[in-house]
């Protein structure tokens, strides 16, 4: 491998042998014996779902029925049923986490096995980030979790796969201030690739193969995460706890959102976001997920199961497996390691997209991941929690086409013209059967659809209000459901334009078209009127045709508010950018407990990033590349 920089530790090489999903090998047994309870939690995730969705979906069969089934209709039932098994899990999923709360205490029952002092690295793959920002957060945790307590080593790694030299040229200026405030500890250590080979992928394996044996374990953080030295610690812990554990994942919580749209994710993110990952943990258990970043891995563990190989195409060409992390979190599993959520450790932070369009392109790099997840799910050995955890990950995109087909086709169906009513009977010649004035179907459906896309966010808000240190942070109830009730309808105002946007991901996806990755657009800056209607061009069209049809009367009037937002895509998506943190009105600020009252660790780290950002005040000559 050839670095163009690179301040190293002496090597320690682990050797990571290529895996295939073909043949699985022998897995490890577990030492932990399976539970009742664990089985109760499995049945009360799936069981229920399974009944509410065959419910729904004979029922609208029932209606479809009448007078016959066009090949329209079965093409619209079979969308609903595939929707109405995302929704029923969805509110399922909401009702264990809320009781999940209300049984489990705690994270985790602490094994017997005393914990020795561990070798901990915490690695930053970086690709063309402000150095600023990343030194930065390094530094802060760094500070927290360097002092007296601690029983681990905590060594810091960035893992630069930069190709800018200017920026590379700052990641060495922002490496050398780091450096010397922690001399002369050898804590903090920087290599930088000469080639982005195998993007983070291979940024990750490198680093096991040439310095991976000397640690026990890693922290796996993205160029935007914020941990406190109270989360690392507990993670640390929970993995020295657990010898099945071969990876444990935190709940990010989102920070640092300055605009409406990243203060409406972050929000969101913040009051409902616990729930679900509370349902989530509930069945999941020891066959999680992992996000690819805020987690604890076992390095060994992780070396000899989850090597990922390529995909091959139908052309015979090899592509890299882009979400990666899915299928790392499966291959684990597969050799016999458990893969843990724990919901409940506080201090782990990630930062979300500002604005609309930022948010869209992100998913379009994750859409493509994600669907290749579908090849994937016939893996052999694959733990079927595993497999459910792939197919959720394409669902989620998959479910925004089938959406936009069932609004217009219902539409459709909802205008199509009646058959002659008779009134009059040959029987009864002098008694009509006038029709009978009811409630449209219609309305019925979106009104049940509607209440069961709130239900995780209405459970998510009365549990969070409910916490005391929400209370004592917001200290108004009405500034806290003012915020809830301006979320909802702000969600209600995007969703459309998120899901026409998540549709072209997901098409651009199917047919191939590369999604080029880049990095993330961390500042409030927005975008201009010519680029933003570039973007939700499509958007705009699809809001102008269904506004048209429903004037002409070729559509239900009850697509109307989707419509209406499809046309002020553009105009939303330019407010989206607009700042809000200083708001007089309280409740617009959509504020979080962490906006209210900001944590040490987020206060250490803009202090850090704001004297790292000082001292890269000039660019040195870019160092010429070197093989080693």
């Amino acid at each position: 491998m050839r670095y163009s920089a690179s301040h190293m530790p002496p090597r320690a090489p682990l050797d990571m042998p290529a895996q295939t999903f073909a043949d699985k090998g022998r897995p490890r047994v577990m030492q932990r014996a399976r539970r009742i309870r664990d089985l109760f939690w499995r049945l009360a995730a799936f069981i229920p779902t399974i009944a509410l969705s065959t419910v729904l979906s004979f029922l609208l069969m029932d209606y479809f029925s009448l007078g016959g089934v066009a090949p329209l209709e079965v093409a619209v039932l079979v969308l609903l049923a595939l929707t109405f098994v995302n929704l029923a899990f969805s509110v399922n999923n909401a009702c264990l986490g809320l009781l999940r709360v209300a049984m489990v205490r705690t994270n985790e029952t602490p094994s017997k096995v005393a914990a020795l002092p561990r070798e901990i690295a915490l690695l930053v793959p970086v690709y063309q980030e402000a150095p600023w920002d990343v030194f930065g957060n390094a530094s802060a945790m760094l500070k927290e979790l360097d002092d007296d307590t601690n029983a681990d080593s905590y060594t810091l790694f960035v893992l630069s796969d930069t190709q800018d030299p200017k920026i590379a040229a700052q990641e060495n200026q922002a490496m050398a201030a780091l450096r010397a405030e922690f001399h002369p500890k050898e804590i903090v250590f920087y290599r930088r690739r000469a080639e982005n080979t195998d993007k983070k992928v291979g940024n990750i394996t490198d680093w096991i193969e040439n310095w991976g044996g000397a640690y026990d374990a890693m922290v796996i953080l993205d160029a935007d995460s914020l941990m406190s030295g109270a989360a690392i610690r507990q993670l640390a812990q929970a993995l020295a706890d657990d010898p099945d554990a071969g990876l444990i994942q935190s709940r990010p919580t989102l920070i640092g959102a300055q605009t409406l749209f990243g203060r409406v994710n972050q929000f969101s993110n913040s009051v409902y976001g616990g729930v679900v990952a509370e349902g989530l943990a509930s069945w999941s258990q020891h066959e999680g997920n992992y996000w690819g970043h805020n987690a604890i891995i076992r390095t060994r563990a992780f070396a000899q199961s989850a090597r990922l190989p390529y995909l091959r195409t139908l052309a015979g060409s090899e592509r890299l497996i882009l979400s990666h992390d899915f299928v790392e979190a499966g291959m684990l599993r597969r050799a016999g390691w458990a893969v843990r959520l724990l919901p409940r450790v506080d201090g782990s932070y990630e930062e979300t997209p500002q604005t609309l369009i930022d948010f869209a392109l992100r998913d379009r790099r994750w859409c493509m991941g994600n669907m290749q997840h579908l090849r994937l799910l016939a893996t052999r050995g694959f733990h079927l929690i595993s497999r459910i955890h792939l197919l959720q990950g394409a669902l989620a995109f998959l479910m925004s086409p089938a959406w936009m087909a069932v609004l217009i086709l219902w539409s459709f169906l909802g205008m199509a013209p009646a058959s002659p009513s008779v009134y009059f009977s040959e029987s009864a010649p002098l008694a009509p059967a006038w029709p009978q004035q009811e409630l449209s179907i219609t309305l019925i459906y979106l009104l049940f659809v509607y209440g069961m896309l709130l239900f995780p966010k209405v459970v998510g808000a009365i549990l969070f209000g409910l916490r005391a240190e929400t209370r004592a942070a917001y200290r108004s109830g009405t500034t806290f459901l003012g915020s809830v009730l301006f979320e909802l309808l702000l969600s209600v105002l995007y969703a459309p334009i998120t899901m026409v946007q998540t549709t072209i991901a997901t098409f651009y996806a199917l047919i191939g078209k590369p999604a080029h990755w880049a990095p993330q657009n961390r500042g409030a800056y927005g975008y201009s009127w010519k680029q933003t209607f570039r973007f939700h061009w499509v958007e705009t069209l699809c809001g102008v045709i269904a506004c048209s049809a429903v004037i002409f009367g070729q559509a239900s009037v009850l697509i109307l508010p989707i419509a209406i937002s499809l046309i002020g895509a553009v105009p939303l998506s330019r407010l989206s950018a607009m700042p809000v943190q200083n708001l007089s009105l309280r409740s617009l600020r959509l504020d979080t407990p962490h906006t209210l009252n900001e944590p040490q660790i987020v206060s250490l780290a803009r202090a850090e990033r704001a004297w790292i950002k000082s001292v890269v005040t000039e660019t040195p000559r870019p160092e010429p590349i070197a093989a080693e």
